[in-house]
């Protein structure tokens, strides 16, 4: 009888820290995260394949929006140069191949979006108020 008043409570405390600490370990979405929005689909679809020193990506943009995709390498050999690739615009329904190497191994490799910038290609407006001539 007295052995189970003592093991009675740590039981109890012992069940409690599990519990707590198995929803702890639990992924939760970071505080202030915001979820994607449903009517603004964006970027390209991305397959890397790293073979050896070689790396592919193949891009597919299945959305309206172009989308500029970069390749980033990384070496694993510290005196081997890392590499970002220049961005390349994948138009709707577009697929692009983007390729890079190291001169050893590849530690890792992925693809970075962003949507373009706007286009400085407006057409010009004459007479505006800074425009001297008002031509």
């Amino acid at each position: 009888m007295r052995l189970f008043r003592i093991v009675a409570p740590v039981t109890a405390v012992v069940a409690a820290l599990l519990v707590v600490l198995s929803y702890e370990a639990v992924p939760h979405a970071p505080a202030g995260a915001q979820p994607p929005a449903e009517g603004d689909p964006f970027g390209a679809e991305c397959r890397t394949n790293i073979t050896g020193s070689r790396v592919v990506a193949y891009c597919h943009n299945a959305y309206v929006d172009i989308d500029r995709v970069r390749l980033h390498i990384e070496c694993d050999r510290w005196w081997d140069i890392d590499s970002d690739g220049s961005p390349v615009e994948v138009g709707p329904a577009r697929t692009v191949r983007l390729t890079g190497r190291c001169w050893k191994e590849v530690r890792s490799a992925w693809v970075s979006h962003q949507r373009p910038l706007p286009s400085s290609n407006a057409p010009d407006v004459r007479g505006a108020p800074d425009d001297p001539d008002g031509t």
